[in-house]
């Protein structure tokens, strides 16, 4: 595996798996190369890991037109009931939903609170769809990752981390 390193104005280390299959180290400046080998020789399982995850979604997301059409058409047909049926229940209510072909993130929440979900989360069971809406609706209320955030979601579907985790199989 390849390691691909960036050094920018941050305070904390990174590791993780590009598209490519390389690994990606993220430093401060004043990481040294020594510091950064030995970060990825003690995650090397946890990078062998992450490798064939990222694989395995690259796999699952490379279909051809017809297939991306068909998955936006029952994205289009599921998830507007799920929004209206999460948002009715956690009263958060979306300025728009929009269906997307984005394959590095299943959902998102901007500004304006209209939420766009990735047609690629067909691909995935259910319990996993219904925690993406969850999570993006969150974000309605907090526009980030706090304690907060997750109480809100833990509050409505306390199993959450599980179906997280279907995200990630």
């Amino acid at each position: 595996m390849d390691i691909k390193i960036y050094k920018s104005n941050r305070k904390t280390i990174s590791l993780s798996v590009d598209d490519d299959l390389n690994a990606v180290v993220r430093a401060p400046y004043g990481v040294s190369n020594k510091e950064i080998n030995e970060l990825v020789s003690k995650n090397k399982l946890w990078l062998e890991r992450a490798s064939e995850r990222k694989k395995a979604q690259l796999e699952k997301n490379n279909l051809c037109e017809d297939e991306i059409k068909a998955l936006i058409k029952t994205a289009k047909e599921i998830i507007p009931e799920r929004v209206e049926y999460f948002s009715a229940l956690m009263n958060l209510y979306p300025t728009g939903i929009k269906i997307t072909r984005a394959k590095k993130r299943f959902g998102s929440c901007n500004a304006k609170n209209s939420v766009c979900f990735s047609c690629f989360l067909m691909n995935y069971p259910m319990k996993a769809v219904d925690y993406v809406v969850v999570h993006e609706l969150a974000h309605i209320r907090y526009h980030n990752h706090g304690r907060d955030f997750y109480n809100l979601i833990s509050h409505y579907m306390p199993d959450y981390k599980q179906r997280e985790k279907l995200l990630k199989s």
